[in-house]
């Protein structure tokens, strides 16, 4: 069993001993730089890994982000399969049939966006997280989200309609002027602001994109 002192280091040997894994489904990992580290653009709440296509990097390589929540091996192999996976396609067709061909063709399973290791593939990556010893890292846990408690009054003109959001700081003046009818206007009951789970939308899919088009990031 190896002892790796730094994530980056475990993850590239994660990637090496992958190789096989690929190269048994046909396919060449291309070359990667795999880190840890947050996703952008989306919820670091629920995105667990990135993939950014080659052009967006410098070096011209699959730039590769798995989120400090993993701590555990076999879920970080996991997850890595699945972002090694957009690598081999260059993250052209987003979650789309080629993705999903790529990963079944590896061993993944269900849904595209959330495609996990098969019970055959979970096999093999126990094995390989033997190899590759403990993930030198202790996962960041994220608070639960607070419900919001957030409320925004509005005022409406009873005759034409219009309507404004009343500010909280200025709600103690009472409601305004209607500036169409010159009447005051009447204030509404107050609109509660729920949370909501943010969702990753990253995801490029369809034919592959012009050659003039940003190329983002997928999760």
């Amino acid at each position: 069993m190896k002892q790796h002192s730094v994530r980056e280091s475990w993850l590239e040997d994660a990637v090496r001993h992958l190789e096989p894994v690929f190269s048994k489904a046909g396919y060449a990992i291309p070359p990667v730089r795999v880190s840890c580290g947050f996703p952008a653009s989306s919820s670091p709440r629920t995105t667990l890994g990135q993939c950014w296509p080659r052009e967006r990097s410098g070096g011209g390589v699959n730039e590769i982000f798995i989120s400090p929540k993993l701590d555990d091996p076999v879920q970080l192999l996991d997850t890595l399969v699945h972002e090694l996976c957009h690598a081999v396609d260059d993250c052209f067709s987003g979650h789309g049939e080629d993705f999903k061909g790529i990963a079944q063709t590896v061993g993944l399973e269900g849904p595209a966006r959330m495609a996990h290791a098969t019970e055959e593939l979970m096999v093999r990556l126990m094995m390989i997280s033997q190899e590759l010893g403990p993930y030198p890292h202790q996962a960041i846990v994220f608070p639960p989200p607070r419900p919001s408690n957030a409320s925004r009054s509005k005022a409406k003109c009873g005759q034409c309609g219009y309507e404004v959001t009343l500010l909280k700081r200025w709600a103690s003046y009472g409601a305004p002027i209607c500036p169409k009818d010159n009447i005051r206007m009447q204030e509404a009951v107050p609109e509660t602001i729920e949370n909501t789970t943010e969702h990753d939308s990253e995801s490029i899919k369809g034919e592959r994109p012009k050659v003039d088009e940003i190329r983002r990031a997928i999760s």
